[in-house]
């Protein structure tokens, strides 16, 4: 590569998509769009503000914290520029709240109670629910084509999101308005949610997300039946569009059913698009 080629390459990444002709690819601009929305709209912001309870006192960090990778990309701007730092950041800050919380409101739980509990209130699919709650994703600024494929919607985009915006409160504000923004928002109603997620009936928790994200209930399948009459074993797998989710056992079919549920929210916790498609 010659000098002048690599100035080219330092000039356009200091100052956005290079103009026709100088010798790099432009961004087509529909692209490069958030989806067809200006790139900061004040009211906007106004909006987000008012659904976290927080006024920023620098709005850069919360312009920042929208800014999915995808934006980045087309943009050619470096990644680090994107919100994945203040998401590895919030995510820390969450971590902390969300464990003093639970430290001083059950002070007779173990260790290892805690830990579940946490990772109940703070997983990827509970967290895109805290979103989806005050419209997070229209917020978001991402490249057209990344809204176009359900982008807005995406539970790890949402999830991702919602800890960028914690990590921007906590540098805007200090960690007395992170915590208070996390307890508003992500802590309020903890106790009914670990109720409905820590015991409870696993067929009813995943048709409730698979509806609420997807607008039809997942379907379950008998694999297979084994064993005598008095002593039955079922195979079942829940499904949706197609896709199998989990896989489970019991003595009867209900059982199994519960089984397969509980493997297929298992599965969501750790991949939450794995029924969604490829990102960007």
């Amino acid at each position: 590569m010659g000098l002048k080629d690599s100035l080219q390459q330092i000039l356009t990444r200091l100052s956005g998509p290079a103009p026709a002709g100088s010798g790099s690819a432009p961004v087509s601009p529909s692209d490069a769009t958030t989806g067809g929305a200006p790139a900061v709209d004040s009211h906007q912001l106004d909006a987000l503000e008012a659904k976290l309870g927080y006024h920023f006192r620098d709005r850069s960090l919360l312009t920042n914290a929208l800014l999915h990778r995808s934006h980045i990309h087309v943009t050619g701007q470096d990644r680090e520029q994107s919100n994945e730092r203040l998401e590895f950041l919030g995510d820390a800050v969450l971590g902390l709240v969300v464990n003093e919380q639970l430290f001083h409101q059950y002070p007779d739980r173990s260790e290892g109670d805690l830990t579940k509990m946490k990772s109940l209130l703070v997983c990827g699919a509970r967290l895109s629910e805290v979103a989806t709650s005050f419209d997070l994703g229209i917020h978001i600024r991402m490249s057209r084509s990344e809204a176009a494929t359900g982008g807005r919607q995406r539970s790890s985009i949402l999830a991702d999101t919602t800890e960028a915006l914690i990590g921007a409160v906590y540098l805007d504000g200090g960690l007395p308005s992170a915590k208070a923004v996390i307890r508003r928002v992500v802590l309020a109603g903890s106790d009914n949610v670990l109720a409905r997620r820590s015991l409870g009936n696993y067929k009813s928790r995943l048709q409730e997300l698979i509806q609420s994200r997807y607008k039809s209930p997942p379907r379950y399948k008998v694999l297979d039946v084994s064993g005598p009459d008095h002593a039955r074993t079922f195979r079942v797998a829940v499904t949706f569009n197609g896709t199998v989710m989990g896989e489970g056992g019991g003595r009867n079919k209900k059982a199994a059913e519960q089984h397969a549920a509980r493997a297929a929210l298992e599965r969501l916790e750790e991949e939450p698009d794995f029924l969604d498609g490829p990102q960007e």
